[in-house]
């Protein structure tokens, strides 16, 4: 199962302990937070289908998260905590969580929890494409794999993942502010228009027919920059 899964939690025992149930439930993309800071820089990085979630975290609590990440994404959030009364199960569900099972739990019905809210999702919600085609280049978005005229290009980390976003928001304009806050999680730091500039500058090197006269990563004078879709093929 290609699904991406989320465990935010700070006790590093019982994280290794759902890592290895949810491998054994042949899940392939897990990932971890120790913190709300970490766990929404995962969430802007990373592929998320389903969060499970603490309450109890070192820099913030798992209630006031749920609702912080319902400002950016509508994943399913599954508590998994410690906190029993009728209060908090409340709480939870009314900050945005879908389900919430408290501590100790049995580690085969968290997987069937997770797996019956995934199933509902693939059949009420179509997933996103996962390859975005144009006449020159493809870009596979959960291989992280970028093909031009037929040959895989390499493609580092922060060059690809500015270049999936704009593919996933085709004939957009985005501000540098926008782009570094997307790709780099943060939009005060000195020195973001040159970092944006110098990537663009490298996507079209892999990319663009002649970088000079760029046919896809376009400039838009005093508002940003654009992927130019005129060209691109529907996913086969």
């Amino acid at each position: 199962m290609n699904e991406g899964i989320l465990i935010i939690e700070d006790e590093v025992g019982l994280i290794n302990m759902l890592k290895r149930l949810l491998e054994k439930e042949g899940f392939q993309n897990t990932y971890e937070a120790t913190s709300g800071a970490e766990a929404l820089k995962k969430i802007k990085e990373q592929e998320i289908d389903l969060i499970l979630l603490d309450v109890m975290l070192p820099d913030t609590n798992g209630f006031d998260l749920c609702g912080e990440i319902r400002d950016i994404s509508d994943v399913p959030i599954i508590f998994l905590t410690a906190r029993t009364t009728d209060m908090d199960k409340l709480t939870g569900f009314s900050t945005g969580g879908d389900d919430y099972i408290t501590k100790p739990f049995n580690p085969l019905e968290v997987a069937a929890r997770i797996k019956a809210i995934l199933h509902r999702q693939r059949r009420t919600k179509p997933r996103m494409s996962q390859v975005f085609r144009t006449d020159r280049f493809v870009l596979h978005y959960d291989q992280a794999k970028l093909i031009v005229e037929g040959k895989e290009v390499n493609c580092p980390a922060k060059e690809f993942q500015l270049l999936k976003f704009m593919c996933q928001h085709p004939n957009q304009v985005f501000s540098i502010d926008h782009l570094y806050e997307k790709v780099w999680g943060d939009y005060s730091i000195a020195g973001k228009e040159n970092t944006v500039m110098v990537h663009i500058s490298r996507l079209r090197q892999r990319i663009e027919k002649d970088p000079k006269q760029p046919e896809y990563l376009k400039n838009v004078r005093g508002l940003g920059y654009m992927l130019h879709a005129e060209n691109q093929r529907s996913p086969q």
